[in-house]
């Protein structure tokens, strides 16, 4: 588990995830798309009134059992972030800017336009720091990373990055059927999240972790 006491490394993961959460309650407002599994969580969600916040905690908290028993070294205090507080500063800046931001700049179509992208970009952004952190993933991305590892033991040629995409796709299917309606930015999600996560490592993480393996002189 990744419950290391690095003070800076916790901070950063939570003001990530908080990023996550703001920008994501954009996203869901211009209703333009998201990742997979707020797709899928909001879609169930709304279905059968649950809200988001609350639904996705349900659903982190069923996942977060099947990890402890399978890679709970994937866990950490970025695990309890993301499952416990993304939801939830979704449902509050949705509430909150529907108060302050008139309700046609989410559906003109200049405006909302100009809200989802920057949203877009920077949620992508948030969420590739958090993950680069390294101070565990939340539940819906672990359990990818199991399967990944069951499937290269039994078929060592299958594409491992073919898993993780079967499982997004179940997500959106999920969400579909709930009523939901995948549209694009799913697919901008999918197509900039890898590229994101790589430059970031490579700007602001590669040169610490390199640090912290280099062998100590004597």
């Amino acid at each position: 588990m990744k419950f290391q006491p690095d003070l800076k490394r916790i901070t950063i993961c939570f003001f990530a995830v908080f990023g996550m959460g703001f920008f994501l309650s954009f996203l869901m407002l211009c209703g333009l798309g998201t990742d997979p599994c707020s797709f899928m969580n909001k879609s169930v969600s709304a279905r059968i009134g649950l809200s988001f916040g609350n639904y996705q905690l349900i659903v982190n908290a069923v996942m977060l059992l099947f990890v402890i028993l399978t890679r709970r070294d994937l866990l950490g205090f970025g695990t309890i972030f993301n499952m416990v507080l993304v939801g939830y500063y979704v449902d509050f800046f949705d509430w909150l800017w529907l108060k302050v931001i008139p309700a046609s700049a989410f559906t003109d179509t200049i405006s909302r336009w100009g809200i989802f992208l920057p949203s877009l970009l920077l949620f992508v952004i948030s969420a590739a720091v958090y993950i680069n952190c390294d101070m565990g993933v939340a539940p819906y991305d672990a359990i990818p990373k199991y399967l990944t590892d069951k499937v290269s033991g039994l078929f060592p040629k299958f594409p491992k990055m073919l898993v993780r995409i079967l499982w997004d796709l179940a997500a959106v299917l999920v969400g579909t059927l709930a009523g939901g309606i995948p549209v694009i930015g799913i697919i901008l999600m999918t197509l900039f999240l890898g590229p994101f996560i790589s430059l970031i490592n490579k700007l602001f993480f590669s040169k610490k972790k390199e640090k912290e393996t280099a062998p100590q002189a004597s």
